[in-house]
């Protein structure tokens, strides 16, 4: 099992939306079953025209397991679009540290003047989005039982995200029954999967069913062999190593084999590794001009006592102590099981008829789109629609492969975190999938 080490970077959208005094939310629609759950002097917020709600959803009782969650609905027709769940991966950080808040949730922070502004991109657009902190441990979720932690790995999360999400709907019945996805990016590619297979399975009581048509896919982990061999193989030609350290790392490592990190392998590595990830990674930050303070800004934010207080996670006095990563499940302290490929779990999910979209920033160094080609390739599906370029505001925005169950697409010049990168195209292609449609063709 290996663990990489990433920070994100994020975008200040500046923007807009009239409707209501500054700081407040409409009136005219209050669900009652989750009013307890309704943020309404969340600080620094913009005028907004749809309503949200956080809080904490047990997962647990007996050992007293709790998720954080943030639910932002639809900015129009709320009632008429789907349910999409979003997950950030690590392993070990925040979905409302990073998608919430950096990538495609409607507030972005601005902590400058301490202040949330409004993301003209947000994904809220086209449906109802729901981020999740998950597993125990990442942001405000908590677990009152110190074994817990040790238990922290691909399947515990999975469960506690299933046991989330039955929870949640008993607190969001009209949502119940609604056409739902899941989304995420990075290590989330085995989270989304996964929690997709046990839906699936769960599915068969009537009693627990859940709407699932699909899942969306961002950059993502998906088979340990081909995520390095990609890593190495993306650094060399985009030449960020030399010939030598190529041919020696090819000729010490077998990603393939059964012990892969044998000792000639692993020093190899190792003694590459800062070279591998810090350059790759720097490329798209410095062609973006990102504020590199913007996991700095979230920290600053969701430590005030107002807005935990707003946010329904403490009393504004005793606080919860909230980081932007869990570095000891990040680093794999407190990781205690991963699957080395979710490439059988897609076959399976293909095999059920769930529509799944993958996407990758092709400057991406973290999990290159050369490793998703890999893992996608091995699948050895037909393809329906031969590789072209996908469009938007008449500009290529990528390039587009459809197969037999299965849409990969590419983001020009979009790093690990696409939505940072390229939140106009984003939105687009995340309204394509919503809509049952392909990536735009023509100009």
């Amino acid at each position: 099992m290996v663990f990489y080490t990433l920070t994100y970077f994020g975008l200040l959208s500046v923007s807009h939306v009239s409707g209501t005094r500054h700081g407040q939310i409409p009136t005219t629609k209050l669900n009652s079953f989750s009013s307890d759950d309704l943020v309404t002097n969340l600080p620094g917020q913009p005028n907004l025209d749809f309503q949200h709600y956080a809080g904490y959803i047990t997962v647990n009782e007996s050992n007293g397991r709790a998720l954080f969650y943030w639910f932002y609905e639809a900015l129009t027709l709320p009632d008429d679009k789907p349910l999409v769940l979003w997950l950030n991966g690590g392993p070990g950080c925040s979905s409302v540290g990073y998608g919430a808040t950096q990538e495609i949730g409607p507030f972005i922070v601005d902590g400058h003047a301490r202040e949330l502004r409004f993301n003209p991109y947000s994904w809220n657009r086209e449906a109802n989005m729901l981020f999740l902190e998950s597993p125990v441990g990442v942001g405000f979720s908590y677990s009152n039982t110190t074994s817990d932690y040790r238990k922290i790995g691909d399947d515990f999360t999975a469960n506690d995200a299933y046991a989330f999400l039955q929870n949640w709907f008993q607190k969001f019945p009209s949502y119940r029954a609604r056409i739902f996805y899941i989304a995420g990016e990075s290590y989330a590619g085995k989270y989304v999967p996964e929690l997709a297979s046990l839906i699936q399975n769960k599915n068969r009581d009537p009693s627990k069913h859940i709407n699932l048509r699909g899942i969306l896919l961002g950059n993502p982990e998906t088979c340990d062999a081909d995520d390095w061999q990609g890593i190495l193989d993306y650094a060399w030609s985009h030449a960020i190593v030399s010939e030598e350290t190529h041919k020696t790392i090819k000729e010490s490592c077998d990603f393939y084999s059964s012990n892969p990190w044998n000792d000639d392998c692993g020093s190899e590595y190792r003694s590459n590794r800062v070279m591998l990830r810090g350059a790759s990674n720097m490329m798209p930050r410095i062609m973006g001009g990102y504020d590199p303070c913007l996991d700095d800004y979230a920290k600053m934010y969701y430590n005030r006592p107002d807005v935990q207080k707003a946010l329904h996670v403490s009393d504004g006095y005793l606080l919860k102590n909230w980081s932007i990563c869990n570095m000891d499940i990040f680093n794999g302290w407190l990781w205690s099981e991963s699957k080395e490929s979710v490439l059988p779990i897609y076959k399976d999910l293909i095999a059920a008829g769930l529509k799944i979209w993958v996407y990758s920033g092709d400057t991406d160094g973290r999990v290159p789109v050369l490793s998703t080609r890999y893992s996608l390739n091995s699948l050895g599906l037909p393809i329906t629609r031969a590789w072209r370029p996908w469009y938007h505001q008449k500009q290529v925005a990528g390039w587009v492969q459809e197969y037999k169950g299965l849409t990969f697409a590419t983001f020009r010049g979009a790093g690990h975190a696409v939505p940072i990168f390229k939140p106009s195209e984003s939105l687009a292609f995340f309204s394509a999938f919503i809509n049952g449609q392909s990536p735009p063709f023509q100009r």
